[in-house]
Parts: C-alpha cells; structure tokens; sequence
C-alpha cells in the first residue's frame, strides 16, 4: 500500500509539473466574443488574419442573390476541437479546413464547425465556406434588412452595428479586424465596387470580373459590396489618396458638384488630426431610404436624402461626419459596441466644429425645443448639457448604453461631443488636439476601447484624468461643466422623455 500510495504521489507530482501550454485540452471555441451588448456575436478561439470573398451575381437584376465562397485565414487563440462563423444568410455549400471537409451545421445565427483534426493554440488554419447564398431585402423597418439592400440601380451592403453575418459567414465583431480580398463575378456591363484599392477589371464570354483589396485591418461591420449601375468619377487628386465617387449615371448631374467638396474636407480634417489612414477614399450615394448615412471603410454610404432640397450645410456636414470616422471608428475601431460613443461623439465633434467654421452650423444641427438653432459650438453643446441628466436616465451614460436598442441614441453623438467640449475645456485648445492626434496614431488599424482613451488622455496631459473622464463616460449624472459654473442640466423626468431630439435622418452610423 505504501508503494502504490507513492508512486500515485510520484504520478500526481509530474503532472502537476508538466508545463500548462503541454496539458492544454482542445475544446469549443466561445460563440460570443464577449461584447456586453450583444452577447452572441462575434467568437472566441481564433483571430482571423484575412477574408477572401469570391463572390457571383448570376444576373444583373438588383434582386439578384449572391453566390459566394469565403475564405478565411484565422490562427488559433487556444486549442479547439470546434469553432463558431456567424451566418445568418439563406443557406451553406459546404465548408473544409485546411483543406479537408469539415462537419458542420447550422444554429441559429451560427455557423459550427467541426475539423477533421483539432487545432493547436497558434496554428494558422483557413476555413472555406462555399456556395453561401445571401439574399437581398427592400429596406424596411426591421434594421437587418439594411446588410444587404436593394436600391434602384442594384444593391449594396450596411452591416453595422452586427448584420453583415447576415451576407457572409466571419466573425462579426469589430474586436476582431482582419484584412480583405474581393473577388466579384457580374453580367458584363455591370459594375462592382468594394473597399480599398481596385486591382483590375476584366471581361470575358459576357461576364465581368473585378478585383479589390483592402490591407488595412477592417471591421466586417464596415464591408461595402456594392454592385449596379454604376459609374466612378474622382473630384479630385490629393497625394497619396485614390478619390473616387460611385454613383449611378441618373444622379451624376445633381450631386457630383456636392461631393465636390471631399478633397478640402480630406485637408480640413489632416490639418487636425493627422494624416489620413488610408489609401482611398469617396462617397457611394444610392437612390433609396435608408434613414442613415454610414462610414464603410473608405467609400461611405449615402442615399439622395442628403442631397435633394435639403440644405448645402447638412449634406456637406454629413459627409464630414462620415469621413471623420474613417479616423474614429475605422482605422481605430471600438473594442466592444458600448465604446461607441468613441466613433460617433468624435465624428459629432468635427461635424459640428467644421459646420461652425462654414457658417452652417444652424442649418446642420437639430432645434431643440424652444430653440431657434445654433451659430456657434458652445451655444449647441449648451444646448446638449440642458438635456444631458434626461439622456443619462433614458439611455445610460455616454460610454455605457443601457442596451442594444439604445445604441444610437442622442447620448451617444450629442453626448459623445459633450464630453470632447469638457475634456477640451479642462486641459486646453492645445493638448486637445495633441490627444486627439496621439490616439489615432498610437491605435491606427487597431482596436481601442473607453479605458484606452481615458489612459491616454491622462498620459498626453500630464495629469490624472481617470475620475474627471470616468465621470463623464460612466456617471449617471452629469458633471459641471469646466468653465460654465452656471450650466445646469433640467431636471429629469420621471417618465422617458419622447426622443423628439434626434437630428434629421438620425445617423445611426
């Protein structure tokens, strides 16, 4: 009995001694990446690297479904027996890892996989979906039928905040970034368009084939797959930036003069906070209601709404807004969706200092009530702190939305810029915009959360700024203003204030 009992203890001791990476188990990766919003998007157990999208549109109807094959280089973040895609699309092919077919089956917006041998923690593996079919919607109320959209001259994607599984299988999350190829196969005198770079169009035996590439590490919420009957046109040229504008032939007259102004705007916005971060850029505008505009990555998305007998100052404010977020949102992307605010507060903030500088800013900003508009920042960021306590219990603080359906709330935009007045206000003009310069530097083609900026904030300003900015992004109620003593927010209602606040066409975006 002694014997047994010590080599028991022997056998006991040399496991416990054998390294943890040696004992390492595969097992499932996580289906959600752990986003406190939305809890089932996204997985866990690999970072993917690289999308390649082989996509065919059988014909040139809008209508027109896609065809399509992914796939996917991802290097495994621990040992799996099993991963989950997202796909919410019609219906899957089949799917092979490394080359070998692989189990799969379908559960809820779920792709599961099972490979034929499990992975190792480290190990690069590609994943190739086939013949996935996603089917374009009119757009409507329910805000999935946006992902991938019909409009009159064809169809096009808009995937945010957590739709574009619903077009192809990924990880669809913007906590995981990857770079991307497109390949389209269309009807010949159909054109495609996708971000990035194109690298070559060509056609045979009446099919065209087009080819982009983005090598910037993008978001999936942020794919644009746009294809119709549509033209390019560049309004200009700026060094070391690729212009060009998509519209369909129809819309060219009237609003290729309004988008005129892009290359000063490109200026306006490197003139304060640095070079621009990637290597095209332009407006793609659709005849249709969307109700938003949206910042896919290098190409933003717009529908006539913006243009047609409305005001040059919410168009061109508009387009700012969408163009700031190529800094804001693209090339430093949120790490969960509760960072929002870090996107669409920083895109208000230019949008509104751009607007003042114009002499626009009436005419783009809302009315709030009693109010008859606003001719400079400060008076509209007055405006925002009256309101600001309300915004608190309604939708949650600036930098924790009290939910998904809250998301794009006035809190978020409006509030978000609130607190780049108050932070502007305590340290200065000056080391302002020497953080705002650091933080899409530092994080450039990365992921960046609220914590993040408080921390570089204090570090850029030499001082402690983690009670002043967290009470700001996370307090229930608003703080004093720095340099206003005699703002005061209203008080709260105790039922939901109607949300008669939200701009024209609220940009969920």
């Amino acid at each position: 009995m002694r014997t047994r009992g010590l080599l028991l203890a022997l056998v006991v001791l040399a496991l416990t001694a054998v390294p943890a990476q040696a004992r390492d188990l595969p097992s499932p990766g996580a289906a959600g990446i752990g986003d406190r919003l939305f809890p089932g998007l996204g997985n866990g157990g690999y970072d993917v690297q690289h999308y390649n999208l082989d996509l065919r549109y059988a014909t040139s109807a809008p209508s027109q479904p896609i065809d399509g094959t992914v796939t996917i280089l991802a290097r495994a973040t621990q040992p799996l027996s099993r991963f989950d895609l997202d796909f919410a699309g019609q219906s899957v092919g089949g799917v092979t890892v490394d080359g070998a077919r692989a189990s799969w089956r379908r559960d809820g917006e779920e792709l599961v996989v099972t490979p034929r041998r499990s992975l190792r923690r480290g190990e690069l593996f590609a994943v190739r979906v086939s013949h996935f079919v996603a089917v374009p919607t009119e757009p409507g109320d329910d805000p999935s039928s946006t992902a991938f959209f019909i409009h009159a001259d064809g169809s096009a994607t808009a995937g945010q905040p957590n739709f574009e599984h619903f077009v192809y299988p990924s990880n669809d999350h913007p906590r995981d970034k990857a770079t991307f190829t497109f390949r389209f196969d269309v009807p010949a005198g159909t054109t495609a368009v996708a971000n990035g770079l194109q690298l070559g169009h060509w056609t045979r035996k009446g099919r065209t084939t087009w080819l982009y590439a983005e090598r910037h590490p993008m978001a999936t919420e942020l794919t644009q797959l746009a294809v119709g009957n549509l033209r390019f046109s560049s309004p200009g040229r700026r060094p070391g930036v690729l212009l060009r504008d998509v519209l369909p032939p129809s819309l060219e007259a009237e609003i290729l003069p309004r988008l005129a102004v892009g290359p000063a705007q490109i200026d306006w916005m490197q003139d304060r906070v640095g070079r621009y971060p990637f290597e095209s850029m332009g407006s793609l505008v659709v005849r249709a209601d969307l109700g938003f505009a949206l910042e896919t990555q290098t190409l933003s998305l717009l529908d006539t709404y913006w243009f047609e007998d409305q005001p040059v100052g919410l168009g061109d404010a508009t387009l700012l807004h969408e163009l700031s977020h190529m800094w804001f949102g693209d090339s430093v992307a949120p790490r969960e969706w509760s960072d929002i605010w870090l996107n669409e507060g920083h895109a208000s903030w230019y949008e509104f200092v751009y607007s003042e500088e114009k002499g626009f800013l009436a005419d783009d900003t809302v009315n709030y009530p009693d109010e008859n508009g606003y001719d400079t920042v400060e008076e509209l960021m007055h405006a925002v702190y009256l309101h600001s306590d309300q915004w608190r219990h309604d939708s949650g603080p600036v930098a924790r939305p009290v939910d998904a359906d809250h998301l794009f709330d006035l809190q978020v935009y409006h509030g978000g810029a609130l607190v780049l007045y108050a932070l502007r206000q305590v340290v200065g003009a000056r080391t302002f915009a020497r953080i705002e310069r650091e933080w899409v530097t530092r994080y450039r083609d990365r992921v960046a959360g609220t914590d993040d900026f408080i921390a570089l904030a204090s570090q850029v300003a030499h001082r402690d700024l983690r009670g002043f900015l967290g009470a700001w992004l996370y307090g229930t109620t608003t703080p004093p203003m720095p340099g206003h003593p005699d703002w005061k927010a209203d008080p709260v209602q105790a039922a939901p204030a109607a949300r008669t606040l939200t701009p024209a066409r609220q940009r969920r975006r």
